[in-house]
């Protein structure tokens, strides 16, 4: 019953995630300033992106968000389907990044 009921925790701490943010709230942080970054493939990007979104896919964030990025910065990650862009928000979270946002469900 335990392990259920961890499950459950752990599935709703996932859903209630307040970091986890709708388009009309990506706009809002554009609007005042936050970068957004496309962590699909270059293919996905080529094939249409949200304008101003720098193109690191989602392999690759570690290694180059550093030299695009500071740390303190507001981010807005976004993918297909949310859930690349939410691996890329734990990611950047454990190297420090503050100010990480997913746009939930993804971009298409």
């Amino acid at each position: 019953m335990a392990k259920i009921l961890r499950k459950i925790q752990k599935h709703l701490k996932r859903n209630i995630d307040n970091r986890e943010i709708t388009l009309e709230e990506m706009q809002k942080l554009i609007k005042n300033g936050a970068i957004v970054i496309d962590v699909r493939s270059m293919q996905e990007y080529n094939e249409g992106h949200v304008d101003g979104a720098i193109l690191i896919p989602e392999y690759e964030i570690a290694q180059k968000i550093e030299n695009k990025v500071g740390k303190d910065e507001q981010i807005v990650l976004y993918c297909s389907s949310g859930n690349r862009s939410r691996r890329a928000k734990k990611k950047l979270e454990e190297m420090g990044y503050k100010n990480v946002y997913n746009l939930k469900d993804g971009w298409i």
